[in-house]
């Protein structure tokens, strides 16, 4: 009876030791991480343009475009953010579980999950991005198609 008291002990101190270290090494990420993250959260932009917020809303198309544009650029930040916090997730269950092989295959399933939805994600804006100027481009110079307003607002002297 003594024996299995002292191994049950030991199992205990065991896990309690490993959990503590999986805390001291998840608040370092975190302390490490948050001056990142506050400096990433200055890329965000006010979603509703500054013409949108007045008395009556949004007066144009070109109002709703650049609606459109700031949340698109917000997505993609938010995208980026979060498939790096993924990215630190699976590589943190792959380290702290090399003995079981099932958690192994889940953080490489994680990785690759993240991977494919950001090469998804960027790959959609590139594509819209090539077309768009393709469409919009005045022929000799591709410009950043979400100044389109601008090239309808100076071909009809407005600008």
């Amino acid at each position: 009876m003594l024996r299995s008291n002292n191994i049950s002990h030991a199992k205990i101190i065991s896990m309690i030791r490993s959990h503590v270290v999986n805390f001291f090494v998840f608040c370092c990420i975190v302390f490490l991480a948050a001056p990142t993250l506050v400096h990433g959260a200055a890329g965000l932009v006010t979603v509703v343009p500054d013409d949108c917020r007045g008395n009556g809303g949004c007066q144009s198309v070109c109002d709703i475009a650049q609606l459109a544009q700031n949340i698109l650029n917000d997505g993609i930040y938010i995208a980026v953010f979060l498939s790096a916090i993924l990215f630190a997730w699976a590589g943190f269950r792959y380290l702290t579980n090399v003995a079981n092989s099932g958690a192994v295959s889940r953080a490489k399933e994680i990785f690759v999950n993240v991977a494919i939805g950001l090469v998804i994600i960027l790959a959609s804006w590139l594509l819209i991005d090539t077309v768009m100027k393709t469409l919009v481009g005045n022929g000799s110079s591709f410009g950043p198609w979400n100044q389109i307003c601008m090239l309808f607002l100076q071909s009809a002297g407005f600008a």
